[in-house]
Formats: structure tokens, sequence, C-alpha cells
């Protein structure tokens, strides 16, 4: 079994550019450096850019097909990095398919990191690119063992040989998610742990969800669906929402967008549970791995929440999308969108119908435009 966390180290080339390409992927345990997978092959004639996206693509698959929840890429291709972090535009439209199909298998993992490294820290996948390189040009396969330095280097991996293919982004229209809080309940006016209870919204949570549907029929007047988490509290947020809209876009519920499962804590107020758990609560509160007493960690609902970003992205490429959800999956998207720290779970305060706005682009590129914004709650 694969640890939950892995390396991947990629890599490709081509001998010209065009010309005879192929691809290099290896995934590693990071604590030991045992190879779990290795993956390469001969693309034909394509680009050294077309190759080094090919062996992320393979990589982060071969990473996925072990089971691993989260990735630590490594390549010594400046260009991948920066766009799949955001901070390159992908300029090439042959690239773009690419990084989409990356993005999408990103969105599979809790979390994913990239970082640029030497030619030299890459080897292993070098050398696999380079064999992989010799095949398509119809040479024997170098007799190298996986580690040594190639005899010929993958060319174009070196950023300051990279062609200069980006400019400063977006030209192309991202993905936005409207993240919308349901309102208020008896539970949250009491401010006990609302979890998998199936809490109606009270009399003041319906006007909120009123007000709720008016603003983002303000922000959005084209929207192409309404997702929510299958709670009563969530779906009648959603319906105001969609009424607002028109009626026209149906509202459609998402299992993976259910609240956290507080266990035992559910129907608690926080000085409750610190009284009755108060070890279980410290080492909640400290790592996001651990499950509140026959519950669920926010580890597993950061993995469902993951799963139904990238799924919006693939679905509504361009287009907006409303998610009505609950504390815990809002908070959890929020946490990656910025690169925020565990701490932001506990720091964050997410109020009853708080709009959020989240854009996303399919190189993996993200900007997070609002944060819980209740202005149009004021008069209520």
């Amino acid at each position: 079994m694969a640890p939950r966390v892995v390396a991947v180290e990629a890599d490709g080339g081509s001998r010209g550019n065009p010309g005879p390409a192929g691809y290099g992927a290896v995934v590693l345990d990071p604590e030991t450096g045992e190879v779990l997978a290795e993956r390469s092959e001969s693309l034909g004639t394509t680009t050294n850019n077309v190759a080094e996206y090919q062996g992320l693509i393979a990589g982060l698959t071969a990473a996925a097909e072990l089971g691993a929840a989260e990735v630590d890429v490594r390549m010594d291709s400046k260009l991948v990095v920066e766009q799949m972090c955001g901070r390159w535009q992908i300029k090439h439209p042959g690239l773009r398919p690419l990084a989409a199909q990356a993005a999408g298998l990103v969105g599979r993992f809790t979390a994913v990191r990239f970082t640029w490294i030497p030619r030299d820290e890459n080897r292993h996948a070098d050398a696999l690119a380079n064999a992989a390189m010799d095949a398509a040009a119809g040479r024997p396969t170098s007799s190298r063992t996986a580690g040594q330095p190639p005899a010929t280097p993958a060319v174009g991996s070196d950023p300051a040989t990279a062609p200069a293919s980006w400019e400063p982004r977006p030209t192309f229209t991202a993905t936005r998610l409207i993240l919308v809080r349901h309102g208020e309940t008896e539970y949250t006016e009491q401010r006990r742990y609302s979890g998998r209870g199936d809490v109606p919204l009270s009399e003041r949570g319906r006007a909120q969800a009123g007000a709720t549907g008016a603003r983002v029929a303000a922000l959005a007047p084209s929207v192409a669906a309404v997702l929510s988490s299958p709670l009563s509290r969530c779906t009648a947020t959603a319906a105001a929402i969609a009424e607002a809209l028109g009626g026209d876009v149906p509202v459609r519920t998402e299992d993976d967008l259910i609240e956290c499962d507080f266990g035992a804590w559910e129907g608690r107020t926080f000085a409750e549970v610190r009284q009755q758990w108060p070890g279980e609560m410290d080492a909640w509160l400290a790592s996001p791995r651990i499950a509140p007493p026959g519950g669920e960690s926010f580890t597993h609902v950061a993995e469902r929440a993951h799963r139904v970003t990238a799924g919006l992205l693939t679905a509504y490429p361009g287009e907006t999308v409303v998610v009505v959800s609950h504390v815990s999956p809002i908070k959890l998207v929020l946490r990656d969108a910025l690169a925020a720290g565990d701490g932001f779970l506990h720091r964050l305060f997410l109020d009853a119908a708080g709009i959020s706005v989240l854009d996303m682009w399919p190189d993996g590129g993200v900007a997070v435009r609002t944060v819980n914004d209740t202005a149009h709650l004021a008069a209520l």
C-alpha cells in the first residue's frame, strides 16, 4: 500500500523542438526513497513542453492509482511548475488541454505541491525520459540504470532555454464558484455543532435565504448550475437562490457537499464538548486528520470538497456555479485556494448566509475574490 504522501518526479523532452520526444515519471516514498512506480513513453514527434506535461500527467495518474492522498511534485521544468501554480499564463493553445488534464488530476488529491528542482536532482525521471526519446528516434535504448545522469540531457527542461510561451494572466475565462453558507437554524443561533443532523432553517434563516438569493442574482445574472448539500437547511437556501435567478436553473444535490460528521459532539456547544472531551478536543484542534469521537476528520471533508470543485471545473469551464454548503466544506475550499495553513480552519468565521467568491482557471490558477460577504443581511 502506498504511503499517504508521495513524491512525483517527472521530466520530458525532445531531440529538437519539435522532434522525437518522450517522457519519464517516477513515484517515490518521500521518507524512504523507495520507488513505488515508474512511467515512460515515446511520444513520436512533438515539443519539449508537451513532453514535460505528459510526464506530469503520467506521474499524477500513477500516484492516483496507488491511492495517495497528497503529492509533492518535483520537476526541472520551470515552465510547467509556474503554469500549474497559476503564476504564468498558458499562451500556447497546444498546452492548454494538457494543463487542464493535469489540473483535473490535481483535484483528485487532498493536496498537490509543486516545486522546481535543478536537473541534476531529477536524474531518475530524466533518465527515463531520455530512454523514451532514444526509442522515439529509433536509437538503441541506453543501458543507463535509474538514477544515473543521462548521456544526452533532455532538451528544453532548463528554464533558461524554455520557449517564452507565457505572459501576464489571465486571457481566458475562469470558472467562478459562488460559495454560500446556508441560512440560520436553531443550532446556528445557539452555537451548537451542527453536522449531519437535518436541522431546518429558522424563520430568520428563511429571510436570510431570500436576501442571499437577491444578492447572488445581482452578482451573477447568468448561472450555469446551483449545487447544494442534501440537508434541508442547504436545499431551502439553494431553492431561494434558484428562484431569485428566475427559476430556470434547477437545484442539484451533491452528497460530497454535506457538513462534517461531528459524531458524539452533534448538537452540543463548544463549552459542553470542552468539558466532556477535553483531550479529544485538543487533538482535534491541533490536526485536521483527527476526527471527533464517532465522526469525520477535516482531511476527509477536504477530499470530498476537492472532488466537487475539480468536477465543476471540468463540467462548467468558464461559467458561474452557485455552491450551497456548510462551514467546514467552504472553509476547506478557501483554505486551499489561499494556500493557508491548518490554523486557518479555526480562525476564519463564516456567517450564516455569507457569500464567498472563488475563480478557478484550467491551468491551476485560483483567485479568491470575496470571503464571507454579509452586506445583503444588514437590513434583516
